[in-house]
């Protein structure tokens, strides 16, 4: 059975950091076959993508994280990570690891592309 579980979230001051991890389980030798995508979804708001990386490590991220987070793998681990620097307020949300055979494509913020979801870590970063 598939599963995601990401862990890592909590409170940050403005100007601070965090790493999310995501751990996937039973994805068997197919692990490194699938893209890994972090999505956040702040009060109200709806969910949106953050940044994704295929196999080969090819990554993608939304303009208001570019240069600020970093997304990475760990085959070894069957984690996926997403380093966070240079928080602001308008960080703060849940956040949400996912999966789908394949690449992350130019569809990759859409929600619909993924077959497996975590349920969650939250960040606040405020003052």
């Amino acid at each position: 059975q598939v599963q995601l579980v990401e862990s890592g979230g909590g409170s940050a001051q403005p100007g601070g950091s965090l790493r999310l991890s995501c751990a996937a389980s039973g994805f068997g030798s197919d692990y490194d076959y699938y893209a890994f995508g972090w999505f956040r979804q702040a009060p109200g708001k709806e969910r949106e993508g953050v940044s994704c990386i295929s196999r080969g490590d090819s990554t993608e991220y939304t303009d208001s994280v570019e240069g600020r987070f970093t997304i990475s793998r760990d085959s070894a681990k069957n984690t996926v990570y997403l380093q966070m620097n240079s928080l602001n307020p308008e960080d703060t949300g849940g956040y949400f690891c996912a999966a789908v055979p394949g690449w992350c494509g130019h569809t990759w913020r859409s929600l619909a592309k993924y077959d497996h979801w975590g349920k969650g870590t939250q960040v606040t970063v405020s003052s």
